[in-house]
């Protein structure tokens, strides 16, 4: 087993039998539209997933919670920006409190590794 980035409380992520488990992501810029903080989870999850030698193509599931469910649609539109033609994971989103007000969205993926 391998740990990333760990921390006293958690790891950014956790590697074990070839598959990459993610903590979830959220926004750089609180309060900032759902563009934008989707933007930067997607961005760190890309960043996150190259430390741990994976990469989006090889994502297997994600969860996407947003803390208004009013911003799905916008999320989407990011979303399908960002990821691979044929090669979209698995996905559930769903609306739910977030830890910290200014952030309207946190994405938790999990991937095999490249």
């Amino acid at each position: 087993m391998k740990r990333i980035d760990a921390g006293p409380r958690m790891s950014e992520a956790t590697i074990y039998n070839d598959t990459v488990y993610c903590a979830g992501q959220v926004p750089e810029t609180k309060g900032a539209d759902i563009g934008t903080q989707t933007r930067e989870v997607l961005d760190a999850i890309d960043a996150l997933l190259a430390q741990a030698g994976s990469d989006k193509t090889r994502i297997l599931q994600a969860q996407v919670v947003l803390a208004d469910i009013a911003d799905f649609a916008g999320m989407n539109a990011e979303w399908d920006r960002w990821v691979v033609a044929g090669q979209g994971p698995a996905r559930a989103t769903i609306e739910g409190r977030l830890a910290d007000p200014g952030w309207r969205i946190e994405i938790i993926v999990t991937a095999a590794l490249a």
